[in-house]
């Protein structure tokens, strides 16, 4: 798990890029975007080009084809299994896809209750989340007993010493911890969904399995090492090299990471790295399994954060470290897709996390609203504080829907979750961080006083205001907000730029554009028509839901006018499309909501005899929706995005820079960004080494 820093080509700081043609990679976990025309012509060129482009010195600069060259190239470009999430984008509303709710097996579902109860029961007894917080470490003994238990080894399977739960029991388990200690969490998702033991399940060889994944599982921490001090967003501009020996008997890694989550604990490591082309050798970023304690490996700092005081997140020098061939992951040039291609599930971990903070955030509410009494009241009596309580439990509801559903799809294996995946994580980071922001005010005062203070008064230690530091990270980790928006943006647009890309590519010519006219022609035919009437126009439609029914015939009809609109943007703003990155945003978002809104309905419908209550849930949920999605739509057409931008312009010119006067700024004596150049290391080693367990 790493924290983003969205760079552009020119070296500039923002928040994000083209879409339609590319957008910048943010840390492992972004979209890139290019035409159809321009995806094969990137393909070629690395592919004739060895499989890199030249590298750059010390995180250099490339161009912003390079740049986009490096990024389409990762992505997973293939359709093979049906997605709703695509389906719903494209005006089809594929109900069937996700109904009736998917179901777990038994078998897995009674061992992973087993393990659930020992591990709640372990976390309740044993671990002290106040003093992770107050300490800024989880405590060797807290490693041990997690270990004990198997909890590092969730999601490796049986065979090699792991518990081998599912998705959805792993994000349960993750959201009871996070519930402890939101540090452990992230210790927990870090290690096991972009760490070491997923990319080896998907693409490690059976003896890297052998090799590796008993050790992970019995306890043993794996970190990820992607982005560098001066590389995010921009893949491209990868720094870190793994030079092949003469004797061909592996590589010899050079460069600093940064921002790496369980660095500074970590025995083994997956280090992203760019091997050199050369006749005969493909090249490229590729991914390696690096051990920990591999001479020239300097943990040269722990960084310290507003939040997750107990995360061990480090900045690390490779000198120089000897890397066996058999280390390599997936091939050479590969490194970038298995990233991508991980955090399709490896994305849930965080959204689980959300969900648990959610839970929290209610139940503190709902306790505290109905004892504290003002002007003769329960405060939550009274509407202002009512409608933040409402907000509050319908988006948990909504949270958890999401999550289940994309984790109970992620485990049947029959479903592309690549656009759920991604917009459970940017949904519930947003909503997660606005409960928390709507807990903290219907706590007034006690809501920014920390729970030691609190319990110092002898009153309940409830740590909200650490639950909002907590969480606010959730909306950069695993890719920001606006690199999500860009990469669902990305995917929800691809079926339009593979069949008319490059009519709206400026470098294609006219034989080109003249195929993709054609291929157009056919497609439009018979996709617009299917835009004009469909399901939920029928008054009858989807009766059996009941109550919910009129939701799911909003969804029906709003899909399907969502996708004239992105098809009208496309029409009007052709190749420039890609800068309307804040008309994307809202595209995503409305068809976030549609997806919450369908999975809350469908969870309710199925859940209807057993949790009556859901369907409350469920109709409160879709109706806060529905309005926010009427503002999106509004949003769309009516905005101020042009002027924004040429203010920004200005801005960034310093034409309002007397503005900025009469306050203390920070010192300019330093670089925003340190550089940093090759060579060993200067700095003490600051890695701790947890002690066997006894």
């Amino acid at each position: 798990m790493t924290t983003t820093q969205n760079n552009r080509p020119d070296g500039t700081q923002g928040t994000g890029g083209p879409t339609g043609r590319v957008a910048p990679i943010d840390d492992p976990d972004t979209g890139p975007a290019a035409s159809a025309g321009e995806a094969a012509e990137t393909a070629a060129a690395i592919d004739e080009a060895g499989g890199a482009a030249p590298l750059p010195a010390e995180a250099g600069q490339v161009s912003e084809k390079e740049a986009r060259q490096v990024a389409e190239a990762a992505r997973e470009s293939a359709w093979d299994r049906p997605s709703f999430g695509k389906e719903l984008f494209l005006g089809r509303f594929r109900l069937d896809l996700i109904n009736p709710w998917p179901r777990s097996d038994p078998d897995d579902v009674a061992r992973a209750e087993e393990f659930l109860g020992a591990f709640g029961a372990y976390l309740d007894a044993e671990v002290d989340g106040g003093a992770i917080e107050r300490d800024a470490s989880i405590p060797d003994e807290v490693f041990h007993g997690m270990a004990r238990l198997g909890a590092f080894g969730m999601k490796i399977d049986r065979k090699y010493g792991g518990l081998g739960l599912s998705n959805l029991h792993y994000c349960r388990a993750l959201m009871r911890a996070g519930s402890i200690s939101p540090a452990i969490g992230a210790l927990l998702s870090a290690h096991q969904s972009i760490g070491v033991p997923q990319p080896l399940k998907m693409f490690g060889t059976p003896e890297q399995k052998q090799r590796f994944l008993p050790r992970l599982a019995g306890g043993e921490v794996s970190a990820f090492l992607l982005t560098e001090p001066d590389v995010g967003s921009d893949p491209a501009r990868l720094a870190t090299t793994a030079e092949p020996t003469p004797d061909g008997k592996g590589y010899r890694l050079n460069g600093v990471k940064l921002w790496a989550t369980n660095g500074t604990v970590a025995t083994l490591l997956v280090v992203m790295a760019r091997v050199p082309a050369a006749e005969g050798r493909r090249g490229g970023i590729t991914a390696f399994v690096v051990e920990g304690d591999s001479e020239g490996i300097t943990v040269e700092r722990r960084n310290a954060f507003i939040g997750l005081r107990g995360l061990e997140n480090s900045l690390t020098r490779f000198h120089d470290v000897f890397v066996p061939k058999e280390n390599v992951i997936g091939g050479e040039g590969k490194g970038l897709k298995i990233a991508l291609t991980t955090l399709n599930t490896g994305r849930l971990s965080l959204p689980a996390m959300c969900v648990g903070a959610g839970k929290w955030s209610l139940n503190v509410a709902r306790e505290w609203a109905a004892d504290r009494v003002q002007w003769g009241r329960p405060v939550g009596e009274h509407e202002a504080v009512a409608k933040k309580l409402a907000f509050i439990a319908a988006t948990t509801y909504g949270m958890e829907s999401m999550l289940d559903l994309c984790c109970l799809l992620a485990d049947d294996e029959r479903n592309d979750i690549r656009i759920e995946a991604a917009l459970v994580k940017l949904y519930a980071s947003e909503m997660a961080w606005k409960i928390a922001d709507e807990l903290i005010q219907i706590r007034g005062g006690r809501g920014y006083e920390t729970a030691d203070s609190l319990a110092a008064r002898g009153e309940r230690p409830a740590a909200v205001e650490q639950i909002l530091r907590d969480l606010r990270i959730n909306r950069i980790f695993e890719g920001s907000t606006e690199i999500m928006h860009l990469l669902i943006a990305r995917e929800a647009v691809d079926a339009h730029l593979s069949v008319a890309g490059d009519i709206i590519d400026p470098d294609a010519g006219l034989a080109r554009k003249a195929k993709a006219g054609a291929r157009a022609g056919v497609f439009y035919a018979k996709w617009l028509p299917t835009l004009a009437v469909g399901k939920g126009q029928a008054p009858g439609a989807y009766a059996e839901f009941g109550p919910l029914a009129g939701h799911l015939r909003h969804v029906e009809r709003t899909s399907r006018k969502l996708a004239r609109s992105t098809f009208y943007a496309m029409s009007r703003w052709q190749g420039k499309m890609e800068r309307k990155q804040a008309f994307l945003g809202r595209v995503v978002d409305i068809g976030a909501e549609l997806f919450a809104m369908s999975a809350v309905c469908v969870r309710a419908y199925a859940e209807r005899d057993t949790r009556p209550e859901n369907v409350e849930l469920a109709d409160l949920f879709c109706r806060q929706a529905r309005l926010r999605i009427e503002e999106l739509f509004t949003g769309l057409w009516s905005n101020t995005d042009s002027l924004d931008v040429a203010s920004a312009k200005r801005i960034l010119a310093g034409r309002y820079a007397a503005l900025e006067e009469g306050v203390a700024t920070p010192p300019a004596d330093a670089p925003w960004v340190a550089r940093w150049t090759p060579g060993p290391s200067t700095a003490p080693d600051v890695r701790r080494r947890i002690p066997p367990r006894s």
